[in-house]
């Protein structure tokens, strides 16, 4: 049995993959949207957050052989987790991960290294900031942008209740909430800047997968100030970019 943390369209695909190559494959996701697409795919899934001491008790119950983690790029605690957990279980830990965007250099292209150093730069710049990096980092942009008087930050989110309470609980007003679930074309990107006048973007090195550059290049057309976080400087003992290389590294395991 192989344990993969899945939850993204790639994950979703590298999922069945394992599976057409004969391995079993337990499919682990955070919210029953997630899990239905998988299920769609024939993958058996389990739902909802796990600490690495309850992964650890369920690859015993299960026999998991080693552990792919497929999560999104920043998803920092969910690999974290899954790597002590296949620590503690004593199986491989097998790290799948999108091939970064190829950014080039541009006077409005700037990299920050967290979120709160995207926020802090984000200030500098002021006017209208459209927000891009989900709800789960959302305090930190509030805490230093929502006290600006010379921002205003719309941030765009999956439409759920917890979002919604999140942004209320922070004082986000509704006019600055785009709620809506992608993927989002260069075009519908180009026209949420064009209706809202940004002046700042703020989005994740997610890669291809995630349409970064979907995101990124309209903004520079346009002039755009574009703050670009970088991924979590995690060290991987293996560490692959496509399913292929998954297989291969499955197959030189005892």
């Amino acid at each position: 049995m192989l344990f993969l943390l899945a939850g993204t369209s790639d994950a979703r695909a590298l999922g069945v993959q394992l599976r057409n190559a004969g391995y079993p494959v337990l499919a682990s996701v955070v919210t029953d949207n997630a899990a239905s697409s998988l299920r769609q795919e024939g993958l058996s899934v389990a739902v909802g957050r796990k600490t690495a001491d309850e992964m650890a008790r369920l690859f015993s119950e299960n026999g998991t052989r080693a552990v792919v983690d497929a999560s999104h790029p920043f998803a920092e605690e969910a690999s974290r987790n899954a790597m002590e957990a296949a620590r503690i279980a004593g199986i491989p830990y097998i790290r799948y991960e999108r091939p970064y965007s190829e950014l080039s250099e541009h006077p409005n292209l700037h990299l920050a290294r967290d979120y709160r150093e995207a926020a802090q730069l984000a200030a500098t710049f002021g006017g209208t900031i459209f927000l891009t990096t989900g709800s789960k980092t959302l305090p930190v942009f509030a805490e230093v942008l929502l006290k600006d008087p010379s921002a205003r930050m719309i941030c765009r989110l999956l439409p759920t209740e917890e979002n919604m309470r999140t942004c209320a609980a922070l004082g986000i007003p509704q006019r600055n909430i785009v709620a809506m679930q992608g993927p989002y074309t260069a075009g519908l990107n180009a026209a949420f800047y064009d209706h809202f006048g940004v002046t700042t973007l703020i989005t994740k090195e997610s890669g291809s997968e995630g349409s970064v550059m979907e995101k990124i290049q309209p903004a520079l057309d346009r002039g755009i100030h574009t703050i670009v976080i970088c991924r979590p400087g995690i060290q991987y003992e293996h560490l692959c970019h496509s399913a292929g290389e998954v297989l291969e590294t499955l197959d030189r395991l005892p």
